[in-house]
């Protein structure tokens, strides 16, 4: 090493600069060279290794689950059957060994017959137990690397273990082989590089013409040709604090004689300033200072570092157009920012009043002194404001002072053409006024309150028109009391900027008002406006929409349904969405299912002819891209029977509906779950439970009890604490429960029906069971009127006798038994005659010649509604005749 040192030192020590650059390149190369060389075999040695491991593990997986190996392993010589297969497999997959062993790690297998039923040397406890081993271990084979895995059953017991190995003399000798052409590829490498090495040598050479340092030196020290040609001053101060250099540049800016070289800065008419900090000689970095009436940065370094001569020598830079120029950009700058904030600040609701307070809450005192916003009347209500009637209502404010008489929140004033405001509303043009004092218009419509607020210091304004689409929604005027400068036309252009950003928010917030107005009429005059009257529950709903930024309004919807003999229906759903689409939705629903409750369906029929009914609309509006499909509905359908106590309900994917008992109790009704409406394929199903006296159903949608900040099992567990907590009627349990459940701006609509049963005493009804004879239907007649006197209800006992023999006749000639007869007084006086058969009567209109077939037609004649209902066991044919006021039953 010392004597290749000493060969290449004469090489490095060359006096040219190409010839040392040279042998460093070279040195630096030929180190690189080995190091890449010798990571390369390293490389090759792990990739060996790896490919080992990895070879090992794939022949003991495929070799353990090769056909006939666990039918070997239970063989009574399991050696004789598997050591002429694996070594047939050693050999084919070129790994040094396959042992087979028993789960116990004794060999079936070896390569060296003689070590068959020994224990097999290394690690067997993870693949035991089901897992895969991997190490590298000394064994009979020497250093190998090895993979151990499990032979196992169909049950995945463990029956046996393969190992398969690769040993380490085998890796090297792979990476052996693959060491010549890496040492030859490393040597082209070399090669190359001394050679590129030689070509850039030979090009700086050339750059150079051969120089040595010292000449490269000496030319360098010819500067003052480029001294004299820059466009910064250049000042070298000597240690005595005498100019000893001042270039072209330096002597302009100071305005230096032709003599100044060799004198002090002040003998040269240097500024006192900028000549004391010449003579002190200390470190300066960009320090202004006045010289001949320009503004000149000045930065001033010493030259006695690193062994230099003593001195500093100084930096002159004319900056007085730069400040100019810098001043202005930062006024753009800070402009930008502002409408940047503005876009981030302005417009987070869709409320007009509010955004229109935010624009005056940023403009203060960031712009302007004192703000207003004015709004056409219109424009509050989601319309677009017509020119002819430039009133506007002031919806916004914001001062510095509060003690300005400016005109007050919520006035709607009446701005003639000669005020800024009303000149920018009719033209669309903003309008500058610098010199309010002047009073050239602006004070009208209140001259006297104009002069109090120039009294206060307010001098300029400028009335900026607040425009979106086309529209010319209010105005923004800005006042400026503080700043003694008037508002000019930069300003007023900075301003429209800014109002511009907040008209796009207060337009959208403004068709947002209509569009929410639209909706909101839209659901008002689909849900039911008041509860009809019925004497089965005392009733109480509340429905409350989603605020703005949800839609406004959306699909939730509850009913309550008369049906016949004095039962009532409760329905809840649930549409998908929010808006017009949902809301209509909602009210195709709501009208289909008491089309259906006509029918008398029960519940869980009712509910399949209406997933039906969704799932024909869905196809019919498939082909509209822009109307949201009505799949994915939901709905609760519950019938109350008060005679009998008896409720049935179905549900299409809606929340189980929830129950408080009369002691207090609250919890859920567990109803079958059925799949959204729209989606089919699955039967509704329906529960039935008899409820005790007293008791309230109440019925809700999931905005109730889901909402982001909890899981909707937290929130029915809080419906279930609520309703247990609740005390008093239907009413107080509704307050009670949006008290307990609901954030104070919930994102979804929310209904919520909650209705106490009543039941009907033994003294409203009346039944009797008729024998399936013709002569019995006088019998029976005469029941009932006994029953009608007894109610005080002589006046409709003819024509309710009618009614029961024709409809006992019938059932007794035409139907099958049981037959019963029942009548209850409620709002309305109503019959109903049951019978075994399913077959429906029909009214037609009998001939002349024809002996019967009048009877229904007369039944059909007296009573106010008639119909029929199916039952499990039959049908039930029922009549109402209307009552007087005085003889209705009441609600108690």
């Amino acid at each position: 090493m010392a004597g290749f040192l000493g060969r290449l030192r004469p090489v490095v020590s060359a006096r040219p600069v190409a010839h040392q650059v040279f042998a460093l390149q070279v040195v630096i190369v030929l180190f690189l060279a080995l190091a890449a060389a010798a990571s390369l075999v390293l490389q090759a040695r792990a990739d060996g290794e790896k490919e080992a491991r990895d070879r090992a593990l794939a022949v003991a997986r495929t070799f353990s689950h090769a056909p006939g190996v666990r039918s070997a392993l239970a063989a009574e010589d399991p050696s004789a059957v598997l050591q002429p297969r694996a070594e047939a497999a050693r050999r084919a997959a070129g790994v040094d060994f396959i042992v087979v062993m028993t789960p116990q790690g004794v060999r079936h297998t070896h390569p060296n017959p003689a070590q068959i039923g020994r224990h097999y040397i290394g690690t067997i406890g993870p693949a035991a137990q089901g897992g895969t081993v991997r190490e590298t271990v000394t064994g009979t084979l020497g250093p190998s690397t090895r993979a151990v895995v499990p032979v196992t059953e169909a049950d995945g017991r463990v029956v046996g273990l393969v190992s398969a190995g690769i040993t380490l003399e085998r890796v090297s000798e792979t990476a052996n082989h693959q060491l010549p052409l890496l040492l030859s590829a490393t040597g082209v490498a070399l090669g190359l590089s001394v050679l590129g090495t030689g070509l850039v040598s030979r090009r700086l050479r050339q750059q150079t013409h051969g120089l040595e340092p010292a000449e490269m030196t000496r030319m360098y020290e010819h500067h003052d040709a480029v001294l004299h040609a820059v466009r910064e001053g250049v000042l070298i101060v000597d240690d005595d604090g005498r100019v000893a250099l001042a270039n072209d540049e330096a002597r302009r800016l100071l305005d230096l004689p032709a003599d100044a070289e060799g004198r002090t800065p002040s003998a040269a008419g240097v500024d006192p300033d900028l000549a004391g900090l010449l003579a002190e000689g200390r470190t300066a970095t960009d320090e202004v200072y006045v010289a001949r009436g320009r503004l000149l940065a000045v930065s001033q370094r010493p030259t006695d570092r690193d062994g230099g001569p003593c001195g500093s020598v100084v930096t002159l830079r004319d900056t007085t157009e730069l400040r100019s120029l810098a001043g202005r950009a930062d006024a753009a700058r800070q402009r930008l920012r502002l409408l940047y904030d503005a876009g981030l600040r302005i417009g987070s609701r869709l409320d007009v009043e509010y955004t229109s307070q935010e624009l005056a809450d940023f403009a203060v005192p960031r712009f302007a002194d004192y703000v207003a916003v004015d709004l056409a009347e219109p424009v509050l209500r989601g319309e677009e404001p017509a020119h002819s009637d430039p009133g506007l209502r002031r919806v916004a404010f914001r001062g510095v002072r509060d003690d300005v008489p400016f005109l007050p929140l919520g006035e709607l004033v009446r701005f003639s053409p000669a005020t800024p405001q009303g000149a920018g509303f009719r033209t669309g043009r903003s309008v500058l006024e610098p010199d309010m004092a002047a009073f050239a218009g602006w004070q009208e419509p209140d001259p006297g309150r104009a002069l109090e607020v120039v009294a206060a210091g307010v001098h300029s304004l400028i009335a900026v028109p607040l425009r979106a689409r086309g529209v010319v929604l209010g105005v923004a005027t800005f006042w400026r009391s503080r700043q003694p400068e008037p508002f000019d036309q930069d300003d007023v252009a900075l301003g429209e900027e800014l109002v511009a950003r907040a008209a796009v928010s207060i337009d959208n917030a403004r068709r947002y008002t209509r569009e929410h107005a639209m909706a909101a009429a839209l659901q008002r005059s689909l849900l039911p406006r008041a509860l009809p009257e019925q004497n089965a529950l005392d009733v109480a709903r509340r429905y409350l929409p989603a605020l703005a930024g949800r839609g406004g309004v959306g699909g939730d919807w509850f009913d309550v349904i008369p049906l016949p003999g004095a039962r009532v229906g409760l329905v809840v759903g649930d549409v998908v969405g929010h808006g017009l689409h949902a809301a209509a939705t909602m009210g195709r629903l709501r009208t289909a299912v008491h089309n259906f409750s006509t029918l008398d369906l029960p519940p869980d029929e009712l509910l399949w002819h209406l997933d039906e009914l969704v799932t024909r609309i869905d196809q019919d509006e498939s082909g509209d891209g822009e109307v949201a499909p009505v799949t994915g509905a939901t709905c609760l359908y519950v019938v109350y029977d008060p005679s009998t106590r008896w409720c049935t309900l179905a549900r299409a994917g809606h929340l189980q509906p929830a129950l408080l008992q009369p002691d207090g109790r609250a919890g859920y009704i567990d109803v079958p779950a059925g799949p959204p409406l729209g989606l089919g394929g699955l039967p509704f199903e329906s529960a039935a439970l008899r409820l005790p006296p007293g008791s309230s159903l109440v019925l809700y949608t999931d905005g109730l009890v889901e909402d982001r900040h909890r899981d909707i099992d937290e929130g029915l567990e809080l419906l279930r604490r609520a309703l247990a907590d609740s005390a008093g009627g239907p009413e107080e349990t509704c307050d009670r429960v949006l008290e307990a459940l609901l954030p104070e701006r919930p994102h979804d609509d929310v209904a919520l029906l909650v209705a106490r049963t009543r039941t009907l005493g033994d003294d409203r009804t009346a039944a009797w069971d008729v024998p399936c004879d013709p002569s019995a239907v006088g019998a029976v007649r005469a029941e009932a009127a006994r029953t009608l006197a007894a109610w005080g209800l002589d006046d409709e006992s003819f024509v309710t006798e009618l009614i029961v023999s024709e409809l006992v006749t019938n059932a007794v000639r035409h139907a099958s038994p049981p037959i019963r007869l029942r009548l209850i007084r409620d709002r309305a006086l109503i019959c109903e005659v049951s019978d075994g058969s399913s077959t429906s009567p029909h009214l037609r209109r009998a001939a002349t010649t024809d002996e019967g077939g009048r009877g229904l037609f007369l039944v059909a004649q007296f009573a106010d509604r008639w119909g029929t209902r199916y039952t499990a066991d039959g049908k039930v044919i029922w009549t109402e005749q209307p009552l007087p006021e005085g003889r209705r039953a009441d609600g108690g």
